[in-house]
């Protein structure tokens, strides 16, 4: 892979802004280099523009390089910068299975780079043959989404891997779901392959959406450019001071994956049972794609009793779908006593 030829040449030559704390790194007594109101201490100080300690603490965590680690607000601050970093919309374009995550397709439209879908097969499936046939020269980007979101399979390791080995451009694999999985994450992988992009975030197995962290995993000379670009202090305090706290306290959230897994089960079979329920997809992660007899129906009942859920209706591929998160068992008898009330 030749970087040069990926990155755009503007952000290649970018000079980034650099920040008082980009200057200075370590501790000092007194603080008069970033304009900052010396009152209201604790928050009154620009954070780590890099979020050295977070990235640390994570690096121990995967048994990673910390100069492999990019850090951004949810996972959606990386997906839009890898379209910042690669992608001219004079010339270039993206390929995406389909369907997927929808967040790669705006963040396409938002850069105004042309997207190509690729249909997954009948069991959500790719072959990786057929998705890079949909590719060209000016084609920089491939997005992955492993567990897929909303139809909740793995996809083929292999496939992805062929993919990753044939394409001379950007592979991404979200893998936002991998703690609800049975297939170990393409992390692994990344010394070996130096044009995969690894996303995973703090919002599912965590159980902390609402601090919005994402992580993106790379070859330190892409996680470079995403530092070039993004803005300078990304990832507020707060965050960072709750991420810590968050990865000392990690068996936490062995725990609550494992309760979920367990649930997702029970849910799986409660919700088999009931009339207006006929498959339920395989799933290895913390949601359930549902076929229903009407689904638009279904929804609004649902919507009426205090119970949301996902319409995927309108989804390729998930026609008459429903995408139930596993909440918990109060949670999750509710949703099943509301189905039951149903007439097909």
């Amino acid at each position: 892979m030749n970087l040069k030829q990926l990155v755009r040449p503007n952000i290649w030559n970018l000079k980034p802004y650099s920040s008082a704390r980009d200057e200075f790194t370590g501790e000092a007594s007194v603080y008069l280099d970033a304009n900052e109101n010396p009152y209201n201490t604790a928050v009154n100080r620009y954070p780590d523009p890099l979020q050295n300690a977070v990235k640390e603490k994570i690096a121990a965590f995967k048994k990673l390089d910390p100069r492999c680690i990019f850090l951004g607000n949810g996972s959606d601050e990386p997906i839009d910068l890898v379209y910042r970093v690669f992608c001219d919309s004079a010339t270039d374009n993206v390929v995406a299975i389909d369907p997927t995550y929808g967040m790669y397709q705006v963040a396409a439209g938002i850069n105004n780079v042309p997207y190509r879908k690729v249909l997954l097969n009948d069991d959500f499936n790719f072959s990786a043959e057929e998705l890079l046939r949909a590719t060209d020269t000016c084609t920089k980007l491939i997005f992955l989404c492993s567990p897929n979101n909303p139809t909740g399979n793995n996809l083929n390791r292999d496939e992805m891997l062929k993919t990753i080995l044939n394409f001379s451009g950007i592979v991404i694999v979200d893998e936002a779901y991998i703690d609800f999985s049975s297939q170990p994450s393409l992390l692994s992988e990344l010394d070996s392959l130096p044009n995969l992009i690894v996303l995973q975030t703090f919002s599912k197995a965590w159980g902390s959406a609402a601090v919005r962290l994402g992580m993106a995993f790379a070859a330190p000379e892409i996680i470079s450019y995403f530092n070039k670009v993004k803005y300078p202090y990304n990832v507020n305090l707060l965050t960072q001071n709750y991420a810590l706290q968050m990865l000392d306290n990690a068996g936490n959230v062995d725990k609550w994956v494992k309760t979920l897994i367990e649930e997702r089960g029970r849910l799986q079979d409660l919700l088999a049972k009931t009339p207006c329920v006929e498959k339920i997809y395989p799933t290895d992660a913390n949601f359930l794609l549902v076929k229903v007899s009407d689904a638009n129906a279904i929804y609004a009942h649902l919507v009426n009793h205090g119970v949301i859920v996902r319409n995927r209706n309108t989804v390729s591929l998930c026609g008459n779908c429903l995408r139930i998160t596993v909440g918990t068992p109060s949670e999750n008898d509710e949703l099943i006593k509301i189905f039951n009330q149903i007439a097909i």
